[in-house]
């Protein structure tokens, strides 16, 4: 880990443009220094809805995931008292806007996108999944199909490259920072980027040939080959990662205190036994099988120095 940190530092100081300090939006405080924003303390500030909205990431198809979140989202109605409705999201951007608008209440924002939901859409990040261990994260995967001809990252060169989308950690910030700082490749130079929209497609599009390489989630990757969508010997892979925090899930800023305390309840007192969230996600390495609290200034302290490295910038648009 120590030396990747450091190629990134090497690299956002003599390859990367210029990156904004990590700050968040001017409609939002951040008065205890935590980086997310604070609660309002004005009551005419907060919301109190009838129907809280939830999205999960979109990494594949929403309505497999609608009917895996459906048992959890029973139990948060539970708690809460509230309607709960899920809402299906075809990209990072349409669910940052969502928060942003006040349409999304409640989420889970992947890897590379939690900055910039942190900062441009007031969301507070309280949990991500775990094993019964505590043990938790994933890997950014460079995967490649046999005989393809790449057999090492640098075999890359001068071919195409499938990323996932710009917000995304492992589907393009990360071995965007990675390639340059450990293998002096840049896109558009060394290599052709092009973009698939979410880690499934690019697993799928290298499985089918359509893509000679791509960067992938290997927690997306391990869920697809339990459920039979791809197979092992459709794939190999070149180089993995350090470990990264997987999806954080909290909520936004100003929902009253009461009601957030009371989401992180029903994410904390959640039976995962015997349930379709478990089945899903037990085939994770690590099984993710609980949810535990995180700290965003310092479970994605890593993720920012990547976003930095990129030269990433968290102005809001």
């Amino acid at each position: 880990m120590k030396k990747l940190l450091l190629a990134l530092a090497l690299s956002a100081a003599f390859t990367a443009p210029a990156a904004a300090e990590f700050k968040l939006d001017s409609r939002y405080q951040d008065a205890d220094g935590d980086l997310v924003a604070d609660i309002p303390t004005d009551p005419a500030q907060l919301i109190d809805p009838d129907t809280l909205v939830f999205a999960y990431t979109p990494v594949e198809d929403p309505a497999v995931y609608a009917e895996v979140w459906a048992s959890f989202l029973d139990h948060m109605k539970e708690v809460t008292g509230k309607e709960v409705q899920f809402f299906p999201v075809q990209s990072n951007a349409a669910q940052i806007e969502a928060m942003r608008a006040g349409r999304l209440h409640v989420a889970g924002f992947n890897t590379g996108g939690n900055p910039l939901a942190v900062a441009c859409a007031g969301f507070r990040p309280f949990t991500m999944m775990a094993s019964n261990e505590d043990a938790f994260g994933y890997e950014m995967e460079i995967i490649t199909y046999p005989g393809s001809g790449i057999e090492k990252v640098e075999d890359i060169k001068g071919k195409k490259l499938a990323f996932t989308s710009e917000t995304s950690n492992s589907g393009y910030k990360a071995p965007s920072a990675i390639l340059q700082a450990e293998f002096a490749m840049a896109a558009n130079t060394d290599f052709e980027p092009v973009f698939s929209g979410k880690h499934d497609n690019s697993i799928l599009g290298v499985a089918n040939k359509d893509y000679p390489a791509a960067s992938i989630a290997n927690s997306v990757l391990n869920r697809m080959l339990a459920r039979d969508v791809v197979k092992q010997d459709q794939l190999v892979s070149i180089y993995k990662s350090q470990t990264f925090p997987t999806t954080g899930y909290g909520v936004v800023y100003n929902l009253t205190p009461e009601l957030q305390e009371k989401i992180q309840e029903a994410f904390f007192t959640f039976n995962w036994e015997g349930s379709a969230l478990l089945e899903e996600f037990q085939s994770s390495e690590p099984p993710q099988e609980k949810f535990i609290p995180i700290s965003f200034k310092d479970h994605w302290s890593v993720i920012r120095q990547i976003d930095e490295a990129n030269g990433v910038s968290y102005d809001c648009q």
